[in-house]
């Protein structure tokens, strides 16, 4: 495999521009994300979705966030509309790990059929009473077995639709108490606490193919955000011990200071494998690709580990898997 721009794009509309496709093919990012703007009809998203990775040179992943409830790009009748991953847990209470498994893999298997290769779950965030109402209830739980368990339900049911997972936020958002789209969070928490919380959770998914940085400041161990700084995505690597591909959240979000393409690069610096730029902006998209470079040897590694995870699943019937959901959500409300 090539070496790929360091980055994961997304664009204006339903459609490629003609100078969006020429930047892409110039530019060979990593791959490509979806948002709200981009999705119009079935046979749309897919054209879209080959335009993409025709523009790319290969078979790139396009990753969407489809989580449930309000972070949930594609709603009916392109895709099942789903609770709040929190709110379907509470519900389901006992029961929840396996309801959460089977919705991770009918999510799955409806982007697939649409062309999208990755969705941004699971969520390893402990939820708390004071996290941001943006976060809190796209959380699976308030304690860090509950999150753990969920979280690897979730990972499991992703991956056996076929599509890759990415785990977020690194290392742990929960705390946050403000929204990083409009402001930098802080967390006061220290070491010793984070490790048997926070820290712990995302050291439970030490083996997942990719994750997602968060855009926060952990005062007790660094100044800078997270994604910035590389106190703390050294800490991802060697005390969680994550090896997966590492992207930034969002590079454009307004947590980090500095225009897109000094953001960019500090995360790169800092050690973060992919610069997510989501906004489908397609000037801050040339000032950024400007700014950072091909993917590191490293990365490249990690990419290829990634991509191999990718599985096919042959048979799969989504009106079975959501007959044992929907039995399942009878004996739990019952």
């Amino acid at each position: 495999m090539s070496r790929f721009a360091a980055a994961i794009y997304g664009c204006e509309g339903e459609r490629l521009s003609h100078d969006e496709a020429r930047f892409f093919a110039e530019a060979r990012p990593f791959g490509f994300i979806l948002f709200n703007r981009n999705l119009g009809g079935r046979a749309q998203i897919r054209a879209l979705c080959d335009d993409l990775r025709q523009a790319a040179g290969y078979d790139a992943p396009i990753f969407i966030d489809q989580e449930g409830g309000r972070v949930q790009r594609l709603r009916a009748p392109l895709a099942t509309d789903w609770l709040p991953p929190l709110e379907d847990v509470q519900r389901f209470g006992p029961r929840a790990e396996r309801a959460m498994e089977l919705r991770a893999q009918i999510i799955a298997l409806e982007l697939r059929g649409l062309g999208l290769s990755g969705n941004c779950v699971p969520c390893l965030d402990i939820a708390r009473p004071d996290t941001h109402p943006v976060l809190r209830n796209r959380c699976y739980g308030e304690d860090l077995e509950t999150v753990v368990k969920i979280g690897r339900a979730v990972l499991r049911g992703t991956q056996a639709g076929g599509v890759l997972p990415v785990i977020k936020h690194m290392p742990g958002h929960g705390l946050g108490t403000l929204d990083s789209h409009l402001e930098l969070p802080r967390v006061t928490a220290l070491l010793d606490a984070l490790d048997r919380t926070d820290f712990a959770a995302f050291k439970a998914f030490a083996d997942a193919p990719l994750g997602m940085s968060a855009h926060l400041v952990f005062e007790a161990l660094d100044p800078r955000p997270a994604t910035i700084s590389p106190v703390m995505i050294g800490l991802i690597r060697q005390r969680i011990g994550f090896d997966g591909l590492l992207m930034t959240d969002d590079i454009s979000m307004e947590a980090l200071s500095g225009s897109v393409a000094e953001r960019g690069r500090a995360a790169l610096d800092a050690g973060c494998d992919l610069v997510l730029h989501c906004n489908g902006d397609l000037d801050e998209m040339r000032a950024l690709h400007g700014a950072i470079d091909r993917m590191t040897e490293a990365a490249q590694t990690r990419a290829q580990a990634a991509l191999a995870t990718r599985a096919y699943p042959a048979n799969l019937d989504i009106a079975h898997l959501r007959s044992e959901f929907d039995a399942l959500l009878t004996s739990a409300t019952a």
